[in-house]
């Protein structure tokens, strides 16, 4: 067990040998930190919080009280092999989150970014792989193998169905089932979640022009209408070329291949 002198670790907390604990860690009573858990400097765990398994925590993160973060994968193809949790910097995991480690056949890891916002009773399934300064909020669940795109926004009580990929700065909004993968930028409504349009706010938050916005606009016009499928319309964009590197995104991410297709304009 190595344990940096400056941290703060509460009589009533259990930190099992081999732990490693980093300067400034904070550890608040009748906490339990595994044996195979790695807290770089300035993380603080609140009380009742469990942190377990091979799960390493990035600097600054905070976890609240009756998060379970690194438990085994709730998958019934999972044998007990090894596999990973790695969470990163100024992650904000609130109040009975869960995030479990990756599984054989997702490639034994799941991630969490940086910057990150889980509120309370979110779920990360095995193999999951979150970017950063995604929010996912009240009791959001995301499945296994899901992949969420950087600036994601999940509105509470949704659900994202396995292997579904959510593109960069897309947002989907509350009470939404998602069963298809969501282009980036992307805004999904609806209880079965529809592709309404783009996240027009988060793009001017992004600080792109009016033109830029603009020309996003055209293209989801032109990937709702025209002959041919979905693809084909992303590849006659594509081969128009265009100088926007949100769409250049947007075109690769759909040109990318689909575990689930996708949701397509109305």
């Amino acid at each position: 067990m190595a344990i940096h002198p400056s941290a703060q670790i509460h009589g009533a907390a259990i930190v099992e040998d081999g732990a490693e604990i980093g300067a400034d860690c904070r550890i608040g009573p009748f906490s339990v930190i595994g044996p195979d858990v790695r807290l770089a400097a300035g993380v603080e765990v609140k009380s009742h919080a469990v942190v377990t398994g091979h799960t390493s925590i990035g600097e600054g993160t905070v976890i609240f009280p009756f998060a379970c973060v690194g438990e085994v994968p709730q998958d019934l193809k999972y044998k007990g092999e090894a596999s990973r949790l790695e969470v990163g910097r100024r992650v904000r995991i609130r109040e009975g989150a869960t995030l479990n480690t990756g599984t054989e056949g997702g490639g034994r890891v799941t991630r969490v970014g940086d910057d990150c916002l889980l509120m309370t009773g979110a779920h990360v399934g095995h193999d999951a792989q979150v970017g950063s300064s995604v929010i996912l909020a009240n009791d959001v669940a995301l499945a296994g193998h899901c992949v969420i795109g950087d600036g994601v926004v999940i509105g509470g009580l949704s659900g994202i169905h396995q292997f579904v990929r959510v593109g960069k700065g897309a947002i989907v909004g509350a009470v939404t089932m998602v069963t298809h993968d969501v282009i980036p930028y992307g805004l999904v409504q609806g209880p079965r979640g529809r592709l309404d349009g783009l996240n027009l706010v988060g793009l001017k938050r992004r600080g792109l022009s009016r033109a830029e916005i603009a020309e996003l606009r055209a293209a989801y016009r032109a990937l709702a209408t025209g002959e041919g499928s979905f693809q084909d319309r992303a590849a006659k964009l594509e081969a128009a070329g265009s100088g926007n590197a949100h769409l250049r995104e947007m075109i690769a991410f759909i040109l990318g291949g689909s575990e689930r297709s996708f949701l397509t304009p109305r």
